[in-house]
């Protein structure tokens, strides 16, 4: 009987899943594996929202493979070691799983190969799992990989994607093979109130709606703080439970400007991951250096907390802060501003507010989330490195009548309109009934700070 292992890591799907095609197209029995790793947790992975999304994610792929009459197998341990040990139980000749981007994951393939092949087994990779374009596949003439997005999305934009897989309609699992439950969101501890359901399940349903109700309008409305008007997919397509090809072969299929934007965002997404392949060192040091002293000490420490908390004085930035803290997820304009506010106005290290969001982020990749720090901060691929968003003025732009930072930020509930967002501005304003901050620093001051420390006065 021949036996393969699909190890899943960032790819927890039945549908569009070319790891576990190719081992039920070539074997007669299949363990689907996931290792429960303490060294992905020790590289910063064991987040309470992303371990309770991710427990959703593994109960749901366990239901669904049961329904074809097989199961999830879930081990405890060092990854290598695990996937050898059930290699070992199984006689499994091949092993197939979705290559990754990370360093991290990188360095994981390396190990697993070596140790399998000394077995006599053989690792199998497949590309456009986790990513719709291959990190490799699309370069220019002169580096290993696009720095600057535009020409990026144009190689893109051409590429020929592969035909998406529907999910599979028997597996096999091999008697005896050993296996935990799956692990349950209610064990786990400090879990944002408001966070999203997980699962393959969830996310269908949920990329259904969008296409039937929410992605036309995207183009116009995908910076429209109040009206919520984005796909909320980031978790889902984090953990895999849809796939990046999928989503842009229907989009493509919806048609319209809403689409167009939208699939514009899945190649954004690939572009932080081929920038990340090439460079895996930009997941904790600067991409483009700018020589920066970043700020510390006591003063800048009390506003990075106040900015943790929500409690910087500046409504929209406290806003979106405080999303983050109930949800685990903050609409991408709120990142923008309060990372633009964290690294330009206050001018403290990117790394602060990468790692914060990633202690919350229920959708933290490390690409995304490090490489968007960076362009804010200007170290990463932003072509103009110096631009800062005035959080007033985006505020005003974005959330013209309030309703967004009235939402998250009720103290100031009663205030009226546009003028919510200028609280410092009211005449007679009680601070003490509104229980709300001063601005912990005047903007026009922290700009000139940021200019010095660059360099352009």
């Amino acid at each position: 009987m021949n036996v393969s292992v699909v190890l899943f890591t960032s790819d927890l799907r039945l549908h569009d899943q070319p790891a576990l095609r190719a081992a039920l197209d070539r074997s007669d029995e299949v363990v689907p594996l996931f290792v429960r790793d303490p060294a992905v947790d020790g590289a910063g992975f064991a987040a309470p929202n992303r371990l309770a999304f991710l427990a959703d994610c593994l109960t749901d792929l366990d239901a669904g493979l049961r329904e074809r009459g097989g199961r999830l197998v879930v081990r405890s341990g060092e990854t290598v070691g695990e996937v050898g040990k059930v290699v070992a139980e199984t006689d499994a000749l091949d092993v197939h799983m979705s290559a990754g981007v990370s360093g991290f994951a990188r360095r994981r393939e390396e190990r697993l190969r070596t140790a399998l092949e000394s077995s006599g087994t053989r690792l199998h990779l497949h590309d456009t799992v986790i990513t719709a374009v291959a990190p490799g596949a699309v370069t220019p003439a002169s580096s290993d990989h696009f720095a600057v997005f535009t020409p990026y999305f144009r190689r893109w934009s051409e590429q020929h994607l592969r035909d998406g897989l529907g999910a599979p309609r028997a597996v096999r699992v091999p008697e005896g093979v050993g296996s935990e439950a799956p692990p349950s969101r209610a064990d786990v501890s400090g879990v944002s109130a408001g966070l999203a359901d997980g699962g393959e399940t969830e996310a269908r349903r949920r990329f259904t709606a969008w296409l039937r109700g929410g992605i036309d309008a995207y183009g116009d409305r995908h910076d429209d703080l109040p009206g919520d008007a984005t796909s909320r997919l980031s978790p889902h397509l984090h953990f895999g439970t849809l796939s990046p090809v999928e989503l842009v072969h229907r989009s493509r299929r919806a048609g319209g400007s809403g689409a167009e934007a939208f699939v514009r965002q899945l190649a954004w997404r690939d572009f932080h991951h081929q920038v990340l392949a090439a460079r895996p060192a930009a997941s904790s040091a600067d991409y483009r250096t700018r020589h920066d002293h970043w700020r510390s000490g006591p003063g800048a420490e009390e506003e990075i907390e106040a900015w943790k908390a929500g409690r910087t004085g500046y409504p929209v930035v406290d806003a979106a802060m405080r999303q983050l803290l109930h949800e685990g997820w903050m609409h991408n304009r709120g990142r923008l501003l309060t990372a633009s506010f964290l690294t330009k106005t206050l001018y403290v290290d990117w790394r602060v507010g990468a790692r914060h969001f990633l202690d919350l982020l229920v959708d933290g990749d490390i690409a995304n989330n490090q490489l968007n720090w960076q362009w804010m901060a200007g170290t990463g691929t932003d072509t103009r490195p110096n631009r800062v968003l005035n959080p007033v003025a985006q505020a005003k732009r974005y959330d013209p009548d309030g309703a967004y930072v009235r939402r998250w930020v009720p103290e100031l509930a009663g205030l009226d309109g546009g003028a919510v967002h200028e609280p410092w501005k009211l005449q007679g304003l009680d601070r003490a009934a509104f229980d709300y901050p001063e601005p912990v620093v005047d903007l026009s001051e922290g700009l000139a700070r940021f200019k010095h420390a660059r360099g352009r006065d």
